[in-house]
């Protein structure tokens, strides 16, 4: 256990971003479970207010789980995104984002499908629907506007992560504002998905063109156990070449109470030149 940030609170120009599954609340588990939502809650407020990022992209977060989310980063905190069924509710990626530091310009959702503007449309060998997250930014302190993209890819189809990278990596080829890609991807750094995304050149991994690295390479779906390196680096934040990154990290912390979620959140610190 650690009572110090990994970052913690960043002033202007820097840009504190984090990417963050935070895994859905299931019902009927063991009080002694790590996975139980009650005993985690306490836990995700408590990571959100130590580091509060001015940029979050969380996975996994069912309605009230969002809403638990803007509140533990305070009332200054929008958010944009809403769930993957069709009735807007289930699983969803929001992104929240400090007002008083950015402005929301735009945003949309749509599935990652064939048909992206049905809701909950899943026509690439995925079971359940994906989504993708877009919004566009503009820095109040700088005056820098730039794209937020937030995702999670599919977690058995590897047809349906290949094409999910294909729509992002087209948003972020199609923006004319520098992009900021969050999410979990279900695959390690290196596979077919992650090559799509940085091989042609319109994004990089924070991760391996960062500054500075401020902890271990650990693998980021943690299970509730001790951070190891042999796991995969399935959570990423990726952005244009044109940003600078100052600073990345792949958190580690675990309260006495123990871990937020099974999964380490990715955080990074970024300027947009």
């Amino acid at each position: 256990m650690t009572d110090a940030p990994l970052i913690g609170p960043v002033e202007a120009p820097g840009l504190h971003v984090m990417s963050f599954n935070i895994r859905r609340r299931l019902p009927h588990l063991n009080p002694n479970n790590p996975d139980r939502w009650e005993r985690r809650r306490p836990l995700l407020k408590r990571i959100l207010e130590d580091e509060h990022p001015a940029l979050v992209g969380v996975q996994e977060a069912l309605p009230d789980m969002a809403g638990f989310v803007r509140h533990s980063l305070g009332k200054s905190y929008g958010s944009v995104g809403y769930g993957r069924q069709r009735d807007r509710k289930g699983e969803g990626c929001p992104i929240f984002f400090d007002r008083d530091r950015l402005k929301l310009l735009r945003w949309t959702q749509t599935a990652l499908s064939a048909t992206p503007l049905v809701q909950a449309s899943a026509t690439w060998g995925n079971r359940v629907p994906r989504v993708v997250v877009n919004a566009a930014f503009e820095d109040r302190a700088t005056g820098r506007r730039f794209r937020a993209i937030n995702t999670h890819f599919d977690h058995q189809s590897r047809n349906a992560r290949l094409l999910a990278a294909g729509v992002v990596n087209g948003l972020a080829a199609a923006s004319v504002l520098p992009s900021v890609v969050m999410g979990d991807f279900n695959t390690d750094a290196g596979t077919g998905p992650h090559n799509v995304l940085v091989g042609a050149g319109e994004l990089v991994d924070t991760w391996d063109a960062a500054d500075r690295r401020l902890t271990e390479v650990w693998g980021t779906f943690l299970d509730y156990k001790p951070p190891v390196h042999d796991r995969k680096r399935i959570d990423w934040i990726l952005v244009s070449p044109s940003v600078e990154i100052l600073e990345v990290g792949i958190n580690v912390t675990c309260y006495d109470e123990g871990w937020p979620s099974d999964h380490a959140p990715v955080q990074a610190v970024l300027r947009f030149r």
